[in-house]
């Protein structure tokens, strides 16, 4: 029987409880709450079939709650994440563009969240006006 297959000893078994207790010791709520946060942002981004290769994982429902959830989870957090929150600020908002073309019948999210060869050139914002993703009804609206 080689190493992998054999069953741990007790002594292997409580010297893995012990590093497990410490390592549970020393982790942090805020730790996982951005874990979560990275793994819906990740998770989402197949869903709205981003990443090359996952055009057939496109889900819109399940790429929806992830993003809610991501947006739920963020504001308990934000404050400690530094520079990484702007990358996940923008990662999310990514996932939001994926969606509402996915949810407008785009069928297809560009990679990126960039729309394809078609689409409208943007209208510069008009200051204190709406802006282009509010004017053209794709600015995200929880719970819409």
């Amino acid at each position: 029987m080689s190493d992998q297959q054999r069953q741990p000893t007790e002594e292997e078994m409580r010297a893995y409880a012990a590093q497990l207790e410490e390592q549970m010791r020393q982790l942090r709520v805020e730790d996982v709450v951005v874990q979560t946060i990275v793994t819906l942002v990740n998770l989402g981004g197949r869903r709205a079939g981003l990443a090359p290769g996952t055009e057939s994982e496109r889900d819109p429902e399940q790429l929806r709650l992830a993003i809610e959830g991501a947006r739920a989870l963020l504001p308990l957090i934000e404050s400690e994440l530094g520079p990484d929150g702007q990358a996940i600020r923008e990662a999310l908002s990514q996932l939001q563009m994926a969606y509402a073309q996915l949810a407008a019948g785009g069928g297809e999210a560009a990679p990126g969240g960039a729309e394809g060869p078609a689409a409208e050139p943007e209208q510069p914002e008009q200051p204190g006006g709406p802006g282009p993703a509010q004017s053209s009804g794709r600015l995200w609206v929880p719970g819409q």
